[in-house]
């Protein structure tokens, strides 16, 4: 399943690459849910269509991922054992689908979850994304992002699940934007799924080209997570918290250092580790690409806390009881059209 949105720059690849799969498995189908592209995505997906009968086209009246996963899942899933999503604007190593389900075979679990490596091609602004992205300066450490360990874990990059049990989970929540995996992968936790993270199967994502597109992903991401943390109340992990913790003692510190110029302290060091971080990427790299690597943090950083704070403020969340879960309904047959 792969929703899209003005992606026709990446969906053929994308798509080549998925249905050369196809001889390996029975009842094989690929679905894409179009969010309403206006750059000819649709029409390219159309052209393809004629050429593999195992290829749908559906649309996407919500527009964002979470509501044209579920879809998918009600007009394709009846018959179906696994449930592998894709996204169209990453790049996907060969036998993507079959390592996955070898995988979850292999492991017994419930979903596996894979390692998303930014890519650093194009402009100067994308490369110092992808560098800063794939380290603990970006993302706190988190396994999924630049990780080698394999494991079972709480959360990573959604790539395979049983689709039984994405359906008992209830699929993913449609009023998430952004955060819709890990919300989901609490609810899948909760109700005794396994996730494992494979370290060997990675794709590759290509990072925005634009600190103010950069800006406005991680506000969203930052907004989203702040849902997930109150909805489930256990999943808060430090490395999370750290961030909007940290813009509001940089706020109090400034707005206090007239009369305790001591605190400058705080935002002093901050200021001299995205140096070092710009330095260094611009060293090891050899590239002065780098020195836009301390930027790109403070951007990711800055709104991302923002977002979290500002959903803080601005939303208001109830505890997610498993009690009350409905499961996601299906309604057509495998290979509907």
């Amino acid at each position: 399943m792969i929703p899209t949105l003005n992606e026709a720059a990446h969906v053929e690849s994308v798509l080549a690459g998925v249905l050369a799969e196809q001889p390996s498995f029975r009842g094989f189908q690929v679905v894409v849910a179009d969010g309403g592209s206006t750059d000819g995505t649709v029409a390219l997906v159309e052209a393809l269509r004629q050429k593999h009968p195992a290829l749908s086209l559906i649309h996407n009246d919500d527009r964002i991922q979470s509501a044209g996963v579920n879809l998918a899942v009600r007009k394709f899933g009846a018959g179906a054992d696994v449930l592998i999503r894709c996204d169209a604007h990453s790049h996907y190593p060969p036998r993507y689908c079959a390592r996955l389900i070898e995988t979850m075979t292999a492991r017994g679990a419930d979903a596996v979850v894979v390692p998303m490596d930014s890519r650093s091609g194009g402009n100067c602004v994308q490369r110092a994304v992808a560098w800063v992205s794939n380290s603990p300066v970006g993302t706190g450490g988190s396994a999924h992002r630049g990780g080698h360990r394999n494991g079972f874990v709480d959360h990573g990059h959604h790539a395979a699940f049983r689709l039984d049990t994405f359906r008992k989970v209830g699929g993913y929540d449609e009023t998430f934007t952004h955060n819709e995996d890990a919300e989901f992968d609490c609810r899948q936790r909760a109700l005794g799924g396994k996730i494992y993270l494979d370290s060997e199967i990675r794709i590759g994502y290509q990072a925005r080209a634009t600190l103010a597109g950069l800006g406005r992903q991680y506000f969203r991401y930052g907004a989203g997570r702040s849902r997930t943390v109150r909805r489930h109340p256990g999943s808060a992990r430090l490395r999370q918290l750290m961030v909007p913790a940290h813009l509001l003692l940089t706020a109090v510190c400034l707005s206090v250092a007239p009369w305790v110029p001591q605190l400058l302290a705080w935002p002093i060091v901050y200021l001299l580790v995205l140096a070092a971080t710009s330095g260094y990427f611009a060293v090891r790299h050899r590239s002065w690409c780098g020195l836009a690597t301390g930027p790109a943090a403070a951007v990711m950083h800055t709104a991302w806390g923002c977002g979290f704070l500002g959903a803080l403020v601005l939303r208001r969340e109830q505890v997610w009881q498993a009690s009350a879960q409905p499961p996601l309904e299906v309604a057509g047959p495998l290979f509907e059209s």
